[in-house]
């Protein structure tokens, strides 16, 4: 049977956590990537998103991104490998610590926003992030877009590794995601964003906005938790990749 993690971002909120939705949204989930603070989130987000994930049984993982609250960590910053490195080790270091003292475990690392897109590109940044991980801990599953040099870089150093995959972006030839300052760079229809789901998980690949066909590995599907109809759109995704028969759960650690 094939299998497929189901991921998604949370604790993207500030103060007296005000995104119910993220509570919903983990009865649909295998895997959270929690913020830690950079590009969203705070300590008492931080600690009340960690507490619903071990309550529903949902693995936890660091979210790191760039320094960019006001951006919300989409905008590129010019940093160096050095710099990335450490802010990649110290926020995973803060969602640890609320994982520790809640008595969970922490499972994988993903990076957020524009650090993922250069990371993705970028084999000196790429590096630099999964040796923070490794250094961390060398047992955490690295999430990256399938075909990225994080992958590459994360197989390197010996981190076991999840390609993501995106329910509701498209594609370039190339196989990277189409930035989101362009106008097709997110699919709204339902029905075509199921579609391609189903295809990245059966048959390994992906059709580009230029209409070719790139191969890719599927073993994490990402689902955006901060549209309109989030909840409803992965309550509908869930139930149809089980119509499929593809089991959903977490990647082993």
């Amino acid at each position: 049977m094939q299998t497929i993690d189901l991921n998604c971002d949370m604790g993207e909120a500030f103060g007296n956590y005000p995104m119910p939705n993220d509570e919903i949204l983990m009865d649909y989930i295998t895997s959270a990537n929690i913020a830690c603070g950079y590009h969203a989130g705070d300590p008492d987000v931080m600690q009340q998103t960690v507490a619903i994930a071990i309550k529903k049984g949902v693995a936890i993982g660091a979210h790191p991104g760039l320094p960019d609250l006001q951006g919300f960590g989409r905008r590129e910053m010019k940093i160096s490998a050095r710099e990335a490195y450490q802010m990649t080790l110290y926020q995973i270091g803060a969602l640890h610590a609320f994982v520790k003292a809640a008595h969970g475990k922490l499972y994988h690392v993903k990076a957020h926003g524009a650090l993922y897109n250069m990371a993705a590109k970028d084999a000196a940044l790429a590096k630099a992030i999964v040796e923070a991980v490794h250094d961390f801990d060398p047992t955490l599953i690295l999430y990256g877009l399938a075909n990225s040099a994080m992958i590459t870089a994360a197989k390197q150093i010996g981190l076991k590794t999840a390609s993501e995959v995106f329910a509701d972006r498209t594609y370039q030839d190339d196989g990277s995601l189409t930035p989101r300052t362009q106008p097709n760079a997110m699919i709204t229809d339902t029905p075509a964003s199921v579609k391609q789901v189903l295809m990245m998980i059966r048959e390994q690949q992906v059709i580009s906005v230029n209409q070719k066909t790139v191969p890719l590995q599927a073993e994490t599907l990402c689902l955006h938790g901060d549209g309109a109809h989030a909840v409803e759109f992965a309550k509908m995704i869930s139930e149809k990749i089980k119509a499929e028969h593809i089991s959903i759960k977490a990647p082993v650690q």
